[in-house]
């Protein structure tokens, strides 16, 4: 994204200049997205930058750039008062495997590390928002700028699911709602009402990947869904064209996601890609949590 793409002199904080936004970036393409976002509404961000996930070329998309190591707690809030910071996003995936066994904690990380009785993504990122909270700093849904990306309910394609997907899909969605309120995955990979291969830390183009070895080639289907109480602060599902890329290497001919709740990056190339692909996309409207514990599922569950 080349600098001269900005404007020469950017209004640093936007139209109302009580509120000062911050960027906390990972890899991938949601920071720049979220950039892009914000100052089409006139708003310019400082990103703090994290150095293990995010992309060289966020200092050719933003005027204010810190870098910090994932484990630097304290240089990110000390970083943020510099910057007069008091609204900020998380956007950009950072891969739960380092969260949790390759960063090396500064002393105010360790001890909130140590202060949490589940040791998984979201408490722990959950834990870091109302340290920033504490710290004067509201952590905002990180979907704020990006409306456009989130689908409505219905067929995002040109096929729809066919009779047998459609099966795939409806199992598939009750059992990923049962994952994800577990905090385990978001996603699962079906074939013929049954299970192929169910997310944990590896992310949704690694489970595909897995199924397909597992299913030796024959058709599946991809499910993946919101947490029944989905904090859009952090961790939202996300599906790009890689992804479909992925599926079409798989002979995964079917994707079922949560309407409103679920990033299209790319939307227009992704829906293009899978209709060449003969994909069928359905976006559902997520689930509430009485619904994943329904009765109806269990006895199916048992069947």
């Amino acid at each position: 994204m080349p600098a001269n793409a900005l404007p020469e002199k950017p209004e640093r904080w936007g139209p109302d200049k009580s509120e000062r936004w911050g960027l906390i970036a990972g890899n991938g393409d949601f920071p720049f997205l979220v950039l892009e976002g914000a100052r089409s509404r006139g708003i310019e961000m400082a990103v703090i930058a994290i150095r293990e996930e995010a992309s060289p070329a966020l200092e050719q998309s933003a005027k204010r750039l810190h870098w910090v190591s994932l484990g630097e707690l304290s240089r990110t809030i000390e970083l943020l008062h510099e910057e007069g910071v008091n609204h900020a996003v998380m956007a950009g995936q950072v891969k739960h495997n380092k969260i949790f066994s390759s960063i090396r904690p500064d002393w105010r990380l360790a001890k909130l590390l140590f202060s949490l009785q589940v040791k998984n993504t979201d408490s722990l990122i959950g834990a870091i928002a109302r340290v920033l909270e504490d710290e004067g700093i509201e952590l905002v849904d990180s979907t704020k700028f990006l409306g456009p990306l989130l689908p409505e309910a219905g067929i995002l394609t040109r096929r729809s699911p066919d009779v047998s997907e459609a099966a795939d899909i409806s199992y598939g969605r009750e059992v990923a709602q049962k994952i994800a309120a577990l905090d385990l995955g978001q996603t699962v990979v079906v074939r013929d009402r049954a299970c192929i291969a169910v997310e944990a830390m590896e992310g949704t183009d690694e489970t595909i990947e897995r199924a397909a070895r597992i299913a030796g080639g024959q058709r599946l289907v991809v499910v993946k869904v919101s947490k029944p109480a989905q904090d859009m602060r952090f961790d939202v599902p996300v599906v790009g064209p890689k992804t479909i890329e992925v599926m079409r290497r798989s002979n995964a001919t079917a994707l079922a996601i949560d309407a409103g709740k679920t990033l299209l990056f790319d939307r227009d190339q992704l829906i293009r890609t899978a209709d060449d692909f003969s994909i069928a996309i359905h976006a559902f409207a997520p689930a509430n949590l009485a619904a994943v514990a329904s009765p109806a599922f269990e006895a199916k569950r048992k069947s």
